[in-house]
């Protein structure tokens, strides 16, 4: 009989709907219900595509004697991560601070006043590796609620005292500078492997954020260490199995083998990851040319439109890293890896000869059971690029009649901000007006699905449905840094407008008025047990480093002074952690060199948006490199933006206008002045 679960939106929660668990979403009656029964709640927090949450469901939460002792002594609530990031940011510190390390599936037990006694992560059926089993757990947790109670409840509440006394402020650190972000740069390169061009360490996520960070410092400083250093991740992400080099897009992560070989990645593929990627690879390109930043961006790009795409238009969350491999067995990778036949029976005897030394597919397989992953393991594979297009072609054409991994559905508001304005910038760089449609159909999607008359967000959507969640920062800043995006590429400023009434927002009810410290969720968003608060960058940007982004831009468009005010303050905290853990605030130091620089404010006016002369002079100011350079595009005195008051024709001619710090060049008509100023 299916659980409280089963009218859930999330596809997280629904695949845990006819678990024997009796499940609760976290709402207000579970922790009544806790408190009636006089027992504690266990609290498991996971996301559809990650693995472990499935194995861990799989073993305890689908066994009936698991769930019946479950049901007996604990109310289960179970949260989707993706929905609730705030319970899963209180829950996650807290899984951190006891035990120094963290992940999902995250199980918490706490009282019924959601202060957490005992944590943890996965746990396996039988004690195993120096893990108690889950049942154990289970059973000394019992134990210790019903012998030990006023011992629980003294962990409980220092537990929660020390949490909510962990207050963050910008303090009076002031703005970053020129050395601030010179001693990022010196702790990046002590962090990097100069033979393999990855950071050190065994587990490899893709360093989006950094990259954004590096490339900006080049284009503002000039350093070539930096340049060089982003070419290098860069090369190594997209010659490994990181990159999906059949289908495009990225997997969540590597793992380097302890007995050498080539990376193992884990095969899930997020939403954040290929926009934040497509975005950085576009952006390469824009600075050296490089053909294969080119590819990867566009392959990635159309990834996303392929097999993210939602039938509304937005784009959903990710992909399973498991699939069936045909026998009705779910195995992690099982759609992207090949053998030796299958790469025969697909490209025929000669091209697959080819195709196993260009992508390192060997006898004895580089993965599980005699299969290989993908990868580039030598640069002088395929000469002919037109035949390694082919056999991409093939091989994904093949995989497709494989059966597929299983798709998270939902949108969230967020992460689709982040991939509208990766398509729009992708869309434009590389004369791809069926990307900035992708980005303009998610944008509507957003604002007529996602935002209310208030201009307040939701969360998620699923099935053209709004979900029950308000959305967070994040949320906030990433669909304004879309809309940003969209409104310099398609010089329609209603997204300006729509960015406006989003980061208008983060100042009433996301900033500290005094301090200006930024929360994660709103003054008026439900109580947790302490208000989430977390401006270091880890898988996407933070909320605190996205807003500051968000509100510089929206600054440098308009001339607001709250906002730019608000931008600096916030980037106080950049100041203070840049220098020691640059890879963890790279989108914060990225949003820095945006506001050393200026950032610059472009106006291109013409006759019209369709004019040739016009369109030329857009597109450079769109290529220009200089951080964070906002570009309003229009006719002479239109009321669509701001920066194209007062800039009239130059001589009857299209026009560019650039600014920064209060003081403007003279205009130009010239499409190789206005190059040569926006990369100055």
């Amino acid at each position: 009989m299916p659980n409280r679960l089963a009218q859930a939106t999330s596809p997280y929660l629904l695949q845990h709907a006819d678990n024997p668990v009796d499940w609760w979403p976290w709402e207000t009656d579970a922790f009544e219900e806790a408190r009636r029964r006089d027992v504690p709640v266990f609290l498991s927090v996971g996301y559809s595509a990650c693995h472990w949450c499935h194995v861990m469901a799989h073993e305890s939460f689908e066994d009936d004697d698991t769930a019946a002792y479950m049901n007996e002594h604990f109310v289960s609530v179970k949260v989707d991560r993706e929905e609730r990031p705030d319970v899963d940011a209180v829950y996650m510190e807290a899984v951190q601070a006891a035990t120094g390390q963290g992940g999902w599936p995250m199980s918490v037990w706490m009282t019924s006043d959601g202060e957490p006694f005992y944590f943890g992560t996965y746990f396996p059926p039988d004690a195993r590796h120096g893990m108690p089993s889950f049942r154990q757990v289970l059973e000394g947790v019992h134990n210790a609620w019903t012998s030990r109670r006023d011992e629980v409840g003294e962990v409980a509440g220092k537990i929660t005292r020390d949490l909510a006394a962990r207050e963050l402020s910008t303090g009076d650190t002031g703005t970053p500078t020129e050395e601030t972000q010179a001693l990022a740069l010196l702790q990046l390169t002590r962090d990097i492997d100069p033979a393999s061009g990855w950071f050190k360490g065994d587990t490899k996520f893709p360093p989006s954020m950094v990259i954004e960070f590096l490339l900006r410092h080049h284009a503002r400083a000039g350093s070539v260490a930096a340049l060089e250093m982003a070419e290098g991740l860069c090369g190594a992400m997209a010659r490994s199995s990181l990159f999906d080099q059949a289908g495009g897009g990225f997997h969540r992560y590597v793992l380097t083998p302890r007995a050498g070989g080539p990376l193992v990645p884990h095969f899930e593929k997020m939403l954040y990851d290929n926009a934040l990627l497509c975005r950085v690879y576009a952006h390469l390109w824009r600075a050296t040319g490089s053909d294969l930043a080119r590819r990867v961006a566009l392959e990635t790009a159309d990834f996303m439109v392929r097999e993210l795409r939602t039938n509304e238009g937005g784009f959903a969350s990710a992909l399973d890293a498991d699939s069936d491999d045909g026998t009705g067995k779910h195995v992690e990778g099982a759609y992207y890896v090949w053998t030796p036949e299958q790469l025969r029976e697909v490209l025929g005897e000669q091209d697959a000869e080819l195709a196993a030394r260009h992508f390192g597919v060997t006898e004895e397989g580089t993965f599980e059971e005699g299969a290989s992953v993908l990868q580039l393991p030598v640069r002088d594979g395929f000469v002919d690029a037109g035949k390694a297009a082919s056999v991409r072609e093939r091989l994904l054409a093949a995989r497709s009649e494989r059966p597929a991994p299983g798709r998270d559905d939902k949108v969230v508001a967020a992460w689709n901000g982040l991939a509208i304005a990766a398509l729009a910038e992708t869309g434009a760089y590389f004369d791809r007006p069926d990307l900035v449609e992708a980005a303009v159909a998610a944008a509507d999607l957003l604002v007529r699905l996602h935002l209310d008359e208030q201009a307040r967000l939701t969360r998620t959507s699923k099935d053209g449905h709004a979900g029950a969640n308000a959305g967070v920062l994040e949320d906030y800043a990433d669909v304004a840094e879309g809309f940003l995006a969209l409104a310099s590429v398609t010089g329609e400023g209603v997204w300006l407008e729509f960015a406006g009434f989003l980061v208008d927002h983060v100042l009433a009810r996301f900033t500290d008025p005094e301090s200006g410290s930024l929360y994660d969720t709103a003054a008026d968003a439900e109580r947790l047990i302490r208000r989430p608060q977390d401006p270091t960058d880890n898988a996407a940007p933070s909320g605190w480093s996205a807003a500051a982004g968000a509100l510089l831009g929206y600054a440098a468009h308009t001339g607001s002074e709250p906002h730019r005010t608000a931008a600096e303050k916030a980037l106080g905290v950049v100041k203070a952690l840049g220098p020691r853990v640059p890879r963890f605030i790279g989108w914060g130091l990225a949003v820095a060199e945006a506001a050393l620089d200026g950032p610059r404010e472009v106006a291109v006016v013409g006759p019209s948006l369709g004019d040739e002369g016009t369109r030329s002079l857009h597109r450079t100011a769109l290529l220009g490199t200089a951080p964070g350079a906002v570009v309003a595009v229009g006719v002479p005195e239109s009321e669509e933006f701001p920066l194209l008051s007062g800039r009239p024709l130059v001589g009857g001619e299209p026009a560019a206008y650039v600014c920064r710090n209060f003081t403007c060049d003279a205009p130009t008509t010239e499409v190789e002045r206005l190059r040569a100023v926006l990369s100055d």
